[in-house]
């Protein structure tokens, strides 16, 4: 039996190893340059021959793979790595870190990612009778957890698909939602239940984060938004920081400093008038709060990006 067993494991091993290199030659022939390409609605490729340094940006709901390399992630609190060994699960826009630290040219990075649809998500789960028990508040919106070989070949499918654009229109939305199906069933369950239209605390703390993402550059009241959920404050704080791993100000604080930094980019304004623009009305605590944030002052960090964007 034991032999058995061991036979089984290395035939399902040499098969995802098979799998993740036809995974990673796939997505490396859909991208020849640097960057990220939508191949079809909602399905993007990247690749990178090199580590990047720490990228400022905002986490879609959708599940990622990566085919080779591997990348850091920091959400709040919290600090992830990710390999072609696992997959991600995101299900609320959040303000996050991402850096990419093995590639190469020889052996660029090479990233795969679905933005996750939340009707599909919702008709998987009744269609399939998957329903979780509880409401999910305690459950993180981003994680990373070990890719088995059956979600590996459904992602593979649905890459393969890409070079049939007919067939892709056919059998593409079938494999979304077979994998969609096993990550229901699988370790991140419980996460996807945020994406779902059960109600619950889950949910609200996607209202919540939607809420604070459109008011932003607004004086923070959290008395009145617990009071539109229907929760008490202590408890509006504790599944806020369940679900997002940080509090409620720390994220407008990330949400206000990454705006005031595109406004500077972007619309070329200077740091007393990005920062006034987002919601700070002293200019030197939006200076030291820059600074703890992106490790430089406003104009030196933007100046820096400038430089690298014209290198």
């Amino acid at each position: 039996m034991r032999n058995m067993k061991n036979a089984t494991s290395e035939r399902e091993t040499r098969r995802m190893r098979a799998d993740q290199e036809e995974l990673a030659e796939r997505i490396a022939r859909a991208t020849p340059h640097e960057g990220t390409v939508e191949v079809q609605p909602g399905l993007h490729f990247r690749r990178c021959s090199r580590p990047t340094e720490r990228l400022y940006s905002f986490t879609k709901p959708s599940f990622c793979v990566i085919a080779q390399g591997s990348k850091e992630l920091v959400v709040g609190d919290d600090h992830f790595r990710y390999d072609p060994a696992h997959y991600m699960i995101s299900t609320v826009e959040l303000p996050m870190i991402g850096q990419v630290v093995e590639a190469s040219p020889e052996r660029p990075y090479l990233g795969f990612w679905l933005a996750l649809d939340p009707s599909v998500v919702t008709s998987v789960m009744v269609e399939s009778g998957v329903v979780q028990r509880g409401d999910g508040s305690s459950v993180k919106s981003l994680d990373v957890s070990a890719l088995d070989a059956n979600l590996l070949d459904a992602t593979l499918r649905l890459v393969r698909l890409v070079d049939a654009p007919l067939e892709y229109r056919v059998l593409a939305p079938l494999v979304i939602r077979e994998i969609v199906y096993r990550l229901l069933t699988g370790a991140q369950a419980g996460r996807l239940r945020h994406l779902a239209t059960f109600g619950g605390h889950a949910h609200r703390m996607v209202r919540a984060v939607e809420k604070l993402r459109m008011n932003f550059n607004k004086p923070l009241r959290i008395e009145e938004v617990a009071r539109e959920l229907g929760m008490s404050v202590s408890g509006f704080h504790a599944h806020f920081r369940a679900v997002t791993a940080m509090s409620p100000l720390q994220f407008q604080k990330q949400l206000r400093l990454q705006e005031a930094r595109r406004l500077m980019l972007s619309e070329d304004l200077d740091a007393a008038e990005a920062g006034y623009r987002v919601g700070y009305d002293d200019a030197s605590h939006f200076n030291r709060e820059y600074k703890r944030h992106f490790g430089e002052p406003p104009m030196r960090d933007v100046g820096r990006m400038r430089e690298l964007a014209t290198a």
